[in-house]
């Protein structure tokens, strides 16, 4: 019985070892970084590999055109191309005395402008839980909005009606915006820069 247990035991020890330092390397080589550090005041240099990683790294944001016609459909849906608990589209651009209809697809999702994040003068919204509205939007600028129960998710959406006049006041309000997201932190910055 023991040389029974010792014959299975070995093998599984040596698959297990090896396995694990084969699992260890490619954890490291997952997670390796290759970073020049300099101190204030030193040359650094530009490395080709560097440039090369670096231009890898960047992404190419896609703006968003006007939207065409005068009535706009945004959905409020719990899982959409944009990942979970998202307005659909998430960012739409349109003109001045357009209305933007929002429509409760999925249930316990409503739309509300979020304070301090609209154009001066425009008027605030705040719809029912699992109830479509429809908003009429007569100034200009960017205005961002959220489900109020899912706020906290960064399920929000971002409208520009005519030009983005107060593109500079909403990316300063963003950043406390941003620290009341428990997930997808970076969800407003893309949003915004999509415009």
């Amino acid at each position: 019985m023991k040389n029974k247990t010792l014959l299975i035991v070995l093998p599984l020890c040596f698959l297990f070892l090896f396995n694990g330092k084969k699992y260890d390397e490619a954890v490291k080589e997952r997670l390796f970084l290759p970073v020049k550090m300099c101190l204030e005041g030193q040359d650094c240099g530009t490395s080709s590999q560097a440039i090369q990683m670096a231009s890898a790294t960047q992404v190419e944001v896609k703006k968003v055109e006007l939207s065409e016609g005068s009535e706009h459909v945004v959905k409020m849906l719990n899982s959409g191309d944009g990942g979970q608990m998202i307005f659909e589209p998430a960012v739409i651009k349109v003109s001045v005395g357009d209305t933007i209809h929002f429509k409760a697809t999925d249930m316990s999702h409503n739309s509300a402008s979020v304070q301090g994040m609209v154009p001066n003068g425009a008027s605030a919204w705040a719809g029912s839980m699992n109830q479509d509205i429809s908003v009429t939007l007569d100034t200009e600028g960017v205005y961002v909005y959220q489900c109020d129960p899912h706020a906290m998710m960064a399920m929000i959406g971002v409208i520009q009606v005519g030009d983005a006049v107060n593109m500079n006041e909403i990316k300063q309000a963003s950043e406390n915006y941003r620290a009341t997201f428990v997930m997808n932190a970076d969800r407003i910055d893309n949003y915004l820069n999509q415009l």
